[in-house]
């Protein structure tokens, strides 16, 4: 006779969880970082928990800057940014502004496993509400680049490409011959020509724009193409223009001739013969009368 057998399910081990993650634990004794629940476990950003979990478990002296950051991660410096940011808003992240003995100034990173934590030369005290501090000791909050905006959201109509400086245009179209992805449309090159022009203007050269809009992008972009070059050309500082060449030892520049004035004789300074600046003024003060 064959055995009975019964099709009740295998009871459950006692203890385990029915549902949801279990755990398999290992004893680690090297190479580990230690991280408070309320870092781990912070509701918000996944990138912004990621973020702090990495600056963490980095010697002191690390670099964590934006660019730092980025080589570290997949995301872009608009991600990372704003994942210090908001670490930095909830206490886990200071940035003082220090001078060195050179008289140099410099900002140095803190990183507080508990919020509200104190740095290596500040006693310990009992932990107060925070406040904010003043202006002069933080660095500008970065704002957060957003796409460009319909016309309709904008509150007027779109600023039209004809309207636009013609050099920085074509600035902008040529970024795709660089990176294939920085395609413009008529109006985000509209409104993106603006900030460019400015460069142009501070005697910033094409070349140098171009490198400066597409060195180091992100893998991929999470935003339109226009609003990440919006960034940019908004936080980036403004470039020094390259200065002109000096002279070489020993070279003089070059003096212009003497002429004598066709009208007073006078001397002066001048390429080619003809009349001075004062008799230049006359002559025409008299062929305005003339023509009057």
């Amino acid at each position: 006779m064959a055995d009975p057998q019964s099709n009740a399910p295998l009871r459950a081990d006692a203890g385990a969880p029915t549902s949801g993650v279990i755990h398999v634990r290992t004893r680690l004794t090297a190479d580990f970082t230690v991280i408070s629940n309320a870092l781990a476990q912070r509701r918000g950003s996944a990138v912004t928990i990621g973020v702090a979990a990495y600056i963490a478990s980095l010697p002191d002296g690390s670099p964590v800057s934006i660019a730092a950051l980025c080589e570290h991660f997949s995301e872009g410096e608009i991600l990372i940014s704003r994942a210090l940011r908001e670490l930095e808003a909830a206490g886990y992240l200071e940035r003082r502004r220090e001078r060195t003995p050179t008289g140099q100034v410099r900002t140095r990173t803190y990183f507080y496993d508990v919020p509200g934590g104190h740095g290596p030369d500040a006693p310990p005290e009992p932990r107060k509400p925070r406040r904010p501090r003043p202006a002069v000791q933080e660095p500008a909050p970065r704002r957060e680049p957003v796409p460009a905006p319909t016309p309709e959201e904008h509150g007027g109509p779109a600023p039209a490409l004809a309207d636009a400086d013609p050099k920085a245009v074509a600035v902008l179209t040529t970024l795709r011959r660089v990176d294939p992805r920085l395609v413009l449309s008529a109006q985000e090159a509209a409104r993106l020509a603006p900030a460019v022009a400015e460069w142009l203007a501070a005697g910033v050269g094409p070349r140098e724009i171009t490198e400066l809009l597409t060195a180091r992008l992100p893998d991929r972009f999470r935003a339109r193409p226009a609003s990440v070059l919006a960034f940019r050309l908004r936080e980036t500082p403004l470039p020094v223009p390259p200065t002109a060449p000096l002279p070489e030892p020993g070279e003089r520049p070059a003096v212009l001739p003497f002429q004598t004035c066709d009208g007073c004789e006078r001397a002066f300074r001048a390429p080619e013969p003809g009349h001075c600046r004062s008799c230049r003024d006359h002559l025409g003060e008299e062929n305005l009368r003339a023509a009057g």
